[in-house]
């Protein structure tokens, strides 16, 4: 079955179904999938669903070297408390970082060839020979993740299509404040100081009262991804674009 019919299929069969259940079916039917976490602002509730079900999934944890110090420790700690086996950081090759970006200076004069060389070219280099992935986006993030499914086709440029699966599509900040509540989860110590989306530390803002959630990333440019999600094989990296 072709992939996008294959991503439709599951689309109208857990359409009434939990986070629950698409993260149950993506660990255990969907062959050998891996879990792509910023452990960032909310991405613990993720890290949680998938540790109760299988503590050994790949986690690629994609290391910038550009992160908050706050990121490091959190990501160290949640890994610990979790007990997941199988984190993997992610980082970009070295010899491409001294050939583009020798000053760390890349992020202030083109921020999508910064996010290309630490975050994009990494990650793809860690999916290949992955049926898929599993990522925490939402709808109510709003841009191009406010028509988000279940289940997509994940078509990168220069690898093999995969599906891309997303549990928390249609979970509000509620659901999340209560699922981390009750499951008495560590929350991100950024939180509390402002950043409801954290990513690297140069283009990671606070976030006013009332603005979106994410409008703190990038501020002030016309751009609200990092290019790690693709669509018709090319990046998204912009609301506009």
């Amino acid at each position: 079955m072709p992939l996008e019919d294959r991503a439709a299929t599951l689309n109208r069969r857990f359409r009434n179904q939990s986070a629950t259940s698409v993260m149950d079916h993506a660990l255990t039917r969907l062959g050998h999938i891996a879990l792509v976490s910023s452990f960032g602002a909310e991405s613990v509730v993720l890290l949680h669903m998938a540790a109760v079900i299988d503590r050994n999934v790949p986690v690629l944890f994609i290391d910038t070297e550009m992160l908050f110090a706050e990121t490091l420790v959190y990501q160290q700690d949640v890994a610990e408390r979790l007990r997941l086996q199988n984190v993997r950081v992610i980082r970009a090759d070295r010899a491409r970082l001294f050939e583009a970006d020798t000053e760390n200076l890349l992020h202030l004069h083109d921020p999508d060839a910064c996010c290309a060389l630490r975050k994009t070219e990494p990650l793809q280099d860690a999916l290949r020979g992955f049926d898929g992935w599993i990522t925490g986006r939402k709808r109510y993030q709003g841009g191009k993740r406010a028509a988000l499914d279940f289940f997509e086709v994940d078509r990168p440029a220069d690898a093999v299509p995969r599906i891309k699966v997303n549990p928390l599509a249609h979970w509000t900040t509620a659901d999340l404040r209560d699922y981390m509540a009750e499951n008495r989860l560590p929350r991100h110590p950024l939180v509390s100081k402002g950043y409801p989306s954290i990513g690297c530390a140069p283009c990671t803002h606070p976030v006013a009262p009332g603005e979106n959630a994410r409008a703190g990333r990038w501020k002030g440019q016309d751009k609200d991804e990092c290019g790690i999600h693709f669509v018709d094989g090319k990046p998204v990296r912009s609301a506009a674009g």
